[in-house]
């Protein structure tokens, strides 16, 4: 006799099995993914560690180890002194604060005027506007075209130099623009009847809702004028008015000393690689004090406008 072996019967008010991604992770799982947390840290924070470390040692410091320092003796801050005493370091840390205050401001203003006209459907010639701002991602006039532009607007030599040619980042623009979509057409539309104009309904309603997205594209914005270096070193001849990734480059790659510091290395009082250090956490500063602080709209601002573009 033959026995027929039936398939289970599966209740259809159960709820359906869940992903694999979806499941309670384990405690094995747990601590893998904290080990492997932890080590990605440790190789994250261990050669900041070393820089600091190497910026606050003395010059016997630095020769009894060889170089670089790991463990901390003698501390010492008369490399951030010196730099920060008026010379030229002084002078590139201002430039680049002034530049990327100046710059930030205007390149967040003309994009979210940019990003609002366009996410509005009914705006003049917003598509044929966007259509020409998506072709510019995949097509450029090149270094050569670019320099001869600036030259002709009589920008070398000028401050103006090293905001004007990377003002704008077309995908900061994209991702405002979905995200200033995806804010309720009702609302708009009630404030029009309540007599708003565009301007109003802009700073009143669109950016208030907006302030994750504005948050991280600012800091996009900031980081990148902050970090700049090429504008530089390819629009300025005048050495005092180089900023301070140009003054590092020359400090790190090229080992020139910083005017009215190079006195200083060659006599012993200081240790050139404690300068060079000194100038490198200077740099990273602004940034590692400003992202934790824009760090929790990074999903919100990221994600919900490139979702809803």
């Amino acid at each position: 006799m033959t026995t027929v072996l039936e398939k289970p019967v599966r209740n259809r008010w159960a709820a359906p099995p869940r992903p694999v991604w979806e499941e309670q992770p384990t405690k094995v799982g747990l601590a893998s993914k904290g080990l492997v947390l932890g080590i990605a840290c440790l190789a994250i924070l261990f050669p900041l560690w070393i820089v600091i470390v190497t910026s606050l040692s003395t010059r016997r410091t630095i020769d009894e180890a060889g170089g670089l320092v790991m463990v901390p003796k003698d501390i010492t801050f008369v490399a951030y002194q010196e730099l920060l005493s008026g010379g030229q370091v002084t002078r590139a840390a201002i430039i680049s604060v002034l530049v990327t205050l100046v710059g930030t401001a205007f390149s967040m203003t003309v994009s979210v005027l940019c990003a609002y006209g366009l996410s509005r459907s009914g705006s003049l010639g917003h598509r044929w506007i966007l259509m020409t701002l998506l072709a510019t991602m995949f097509f450029s006039a090149g270094l050569i075209p670019t320099y001869l532009l600036v030259q002709t607007l009589g920008l070398t030599d000028s401050y103006l130099a090293l905001i004007l040619p990377s003002a704008l980042s077309v995908f900061n623009i994209l991702v405002l623009r979905g995200f200033f979509m995806g804010i309720s057409q009702e609302l708009i539309d009630s404030a029009r009847i309540d007599g708003a104009g565009d301007v109003r309904i802009l700073w009143r309603i669109v950016l208030p809702l907006s302030r994750a997205v504005v948050a991280v594209i600012t800091l996009f914005y900031a980081v990148g004028y902050w970090s700049a270096w090429f504008n530089a070193s390819l629009y300025l001849n005048d050495q005092d008015m180089m900023p301070l990734q140009n003054v590092m480059i020359q400090l790190v790659q090229k080992q020139e000393a910083p005017v009215g510091l190079g006195q200083a290395i060659k006599t012993g009082q200081l240790s050139g690689l404690a300068v060079q250090m000194a100038v490198m956490v200077m740099a990273l500063l602004p940034v590692a004090v400003l992202s934790p602080f824009v760090q929790r709209h990074f999903k919100k601002g990221m994600l919900t406008g490139a979702v809803k573009g």
